[in-house]
């Protein structure tokens, strides 16, 4: 998918020389969504799943969830039957249940490149990087509040890494633009820096609108109306409560067909049980109603099933990642997701390490594998996430993006076609042979076995003698070639200055604020 942005000079050398200019040939090529062809791992058992699913009705009918300044909401869940007392809604058995049934169980999301649009539910998983961290680090320049320049910088980090599909959201929080208006310069960023897809602003819910009518410029406003352009993060204020500013961002994007991930924020032990059945219970019920006022405010509108789940270490506070209980809430959600038939979004690069460093490595490995053993569709960030999501790191980002490599290979499943039963190369080398030079591995070598873009394999003293670099050392240098390399994807010129003509005009209609 995708030209190369330089294509390989016909050298007279022959095929060495055809090597080499495939060596150094710099490509934006993105591959296809993950496909899975492997089984899922299932954690829970019927019996289980049948009482966290009525547990999870009583918590609505009986102890109630709260839409917190949403008059609108309680008024659309009194005329659907629910009894509302306050700001508290009590929903009866089987009535959210029933609403999340016009919900699709899987969408297409539109992508100003059409080659790169992306089916989010079935058996597909789409990674999309880091989502909302206040800080950034590099090995440069250490931790530091982030700027829009480094917004743009992951965009296109994004952009040129081969096993992202999507380009996210607030990628990181740019701290140099008046709060009321960054929405708009990350949204452009996306639309011009990227061709992929891209999230939506949903920090208020005038935010949410002018995403749907920059996408009406960039796309067409018929073509928003009838199809998904953007998904966008809506979380709930766990313990079940819903709030103003998350309810009236979904109200925007449903009334628009615009898609909507609606998923629980619980750090395990504080604002969930400490039990995994427990904390199941409460994100079922949570998703549950969220989902149905979804549909409440337009039947069939896209939405996915969101977890976002950590523990907490219970001396200091701390949320913690890649555990055992965070793990086995991912594969237990992604079978509640599945038995309602909705999209599932969770796991992601997840790590408490303040650095790019084993801890990083081993905690986000954890977290990955789960997500793509427990049916994830829609993996938010899936690369850079660093200190428990205080941070995005550029080195990180590079490190995560390389390793989402093997989440495609792994899920490709196992061949056992004639060529994969390599019976023609056994007989071929036969005892005490090897296969480096028979006619089976000189057919299939190249595509055999995945291969690092980032890690080294080299001998000892050939990586001595190129400066013992780490791995943090060697991600500095991919992101300065990637960045190096990148070049901007073709837009319409008249499109483009219609974008940046609305960013203007929206800016200049309000002064900075920075609260």
């Amino acid at each position: 998918m995708g030209e190369p942005a330089v294509k390989a000079r016909r050298g007279r050398g022959g095929g060495g020389a055809a090597r080499r200019a495939a060596r150094t040939t710099v490509s934006f090529a993105t591959e296809k969504t993950i496909e899975r062809n492997i089984p899922l791992y299932e954690v829970l058992d019927e019996a289980t799943l049948d009482i966290i699913e009525q547990n999870a009705e009583t918590v609505l009918a009986e102890i109630g969830v709260n839409f917190v300044e949403c008059p609108e909401a309680l008024e659309r869940w009194r005329a659907a039957g629910a009894t509302i007392d306050g700001e508290r809604v009590r929903i009866p058995r089987g009535l959210a249940r029933e609403l999340c049934k016009t919900a699709p169980s899987q969408f297409t999301q539109h992508a100003r490149d059409p080659e790169k649009s992306v089916v989010i539910g079935g058996k597909n998983l789409v990674l999309a990087p880091v989502y909302g961290p206040p800080f950034v680090r590099d090995a440069e320049g250490g931790r530091r509040y982030a700027t829009m320049d480094d917004f743009q910088k992951f965009v296109k980090l994004a952009y040129m890494s081969k096993w992202l599909h999507h380009s996210g959201g607030t990628v990181c929080e740019p701290t140099d633009v008046a709060v009321n208006k960054r929405h708009l310069d990350m949204l452009l960023a996306h639309m011009t820096l990227s061709d992929k897809p891209f999230m939506g602003s949903v920090t208020e819910p005038s935010r949410a609108q002018d995403s749907i009518e920059m996408c009406e410029i960039l796309f067409g406003k018929e073509f928003v109306q009838n199809n998904t352009v953007m998904t966008s993060l809506i979380n709930v204020n766990s313990p079940m409560t819903f709030d103003s500013t998350m309810m009236g961002a979904l109200e925007v994007f449903a009334k628009n067909n615009q898609a909507s991930i609606l998923s629980p924020f619980i750090v395990g032990g504080a604002m969930a049980p400490v039990s995994v059945v427990g904390t199941l219970t409460q994100v079922l019920a949570e998703v549950l109603a969220g989902v149905a006022y979804s549909q409440l405010i337009r039947p069939g509108s896209p939405v996915i099933f969101g977890t976002f789940v950590t523990s907490i270490d219970m001396n200091s506070g701390a949320p913690t990642f890649g555990t055992p209980e965070a793990s086995q809430i991912t594969y237990g959600a992604g079978q509640l997701a599945r038995r309602l038939g909705l999209p599932y979004r969770s796991g992601g690069g997840f790590c408490g390490s303040k650095l790019p460093d084993a801890q990083a490595g081993y905690e986000s490995a954890n977290s990955l594998n789960a997500a793509l053993l427990g049916g994830v569709n829609f993996m938010l960030h899936s690369c850079g996430w660093l200190e428990g999501g205080l941070v995005a790191s550029f080195e990180k980002f590079v490190m995560d993006a390389d390793q989402l490599g093997t989440l495609h290979k792994f899920a490709k499943g196992i061949a056992n076609d004639e060529n994969a039963q390599a019976m023609g190369a056994i007989e071929e080398v036969g005892p005490s042979g090897h296969y480096l030079g028979c006619a089976h591995t000189q057919a299939n070598f190249k595509e055999a076995f995945w291969r690092s873009d980032l890690l080294d394999y080299k001998p000892f003293e050939t990586w001595e003698d190129e400066g013992a670099r780490d791995t943090q050392a060697l991600a500095s240098a991919r992101v300065d070639k990637l960045l190096s390399d990148y070049q901007q994807p073709t837009l319409d010129p008249e499109i483009e200055q219609r974008l940046r003509d609305y960013v203007a005009a929206k800016k200049a209609s309000m002064p900075d604020a920075f609260t």
